[in-house]
């Protein structure tokens, strides 16, 4: 199968054999896709700086098996702009798209709210929200979506002023936060915030808690190492 032009981003590459690279890419028609760009790390390569991530591209390739062979790669435009905290938020949305995404599973509107984060960060806006609007659009992509809108035990409709438990295999359940640990209890506020894409800062803690339980959670305790960025 050969594959033609496609609008990807680079999503991480490493050293492969003496000369070449592989390349974990996120495409609009295909999803992940896991690519072998041969002769890539040569003087006289083709690709030379190009094989970056964050950088849109439009890649072909032919597939034969679980590893396609990379035959050609243009850059469409200039990659955002971005430093510090932008850029750490960047490299982490990047390393969920690895972990959760399984290869050649196409997730086209998951490639439209990848390029908007990445245009949001480089425009300025706040990272936080940027980042925990992706964290939900990936675990709802990888089938692990959330439930926002009625508590998973009694069916009830969530409750702004009410505070919730969420279980990570069920959803959330309300509590009385003077009965236990407050701090693992997320609102209903924060959680109608969520589902809305209106996170206010007041939601900011909440909600990263509560993402940082659920992808710790299915990812099986294995930790991300671009968070180690962020410290």
């Amino acid at each position: 199968m050969r594959i033609a032009l496609d609008p990807s981003f680079i999503l991480h590459s490493r050293p492969y054999r003496e000369s070449s690279v592989l390349l974990e890419a996120l495409s609009r028609q295909h999803g992940r896709v896991g690519l072998i760009a041969r002769g890539a790390r040569g003087a006289r390569s083709r690709w030379k700086n190009l094989l970056q991530p964050l950088r849109p591209l439009l890649l072909s390739w032919t597939q034969r098996g679980e590893l396609g062979t990379l035959i050609a790669a243009e850059q469409v435009a200039a990659p955002p702009t971005l430093t510090g905290e932008p850029l750490f938020c960047a490299l982490y949305a990047n390393e969920l798209l690895v972990r959760f995404l399984q290869r050649s599973d196409p997730h086209n509107g998951l490639f439209d709210e990848y390029s908007r984060m990445l245009n949001a960060l480089a425009g300025g806006q706040p990272s936080q929200p940027v980042l925990r609007l992706f964290e939900y659009h990936v675990l709802s992509a990888a089938g692990f979506g959330l439930q926002l809108d009625h508590d998973s035990a009694s069916g009830k409709a969530i409750c702004a002023d009410a505070w919730y438990l969420y279980q990570p295999d069920s959803g959330p359940v309300q509590r009385d936060p003077a009965a236990g640990r407050a701090e693992e209890l997320v609102s209903g506020a924060a959680l109608l915030a969520l589902e809305s894409g209106e996170i206010g800062d007041q939601h900011l803690k909440e909600l990263k808690n509560l993402m940082r339980k659920l992808i710790r959670f299915h990812l099986g305790g294995r930790p991300i190492k671009s968070q180690q960025l962020f410290s």
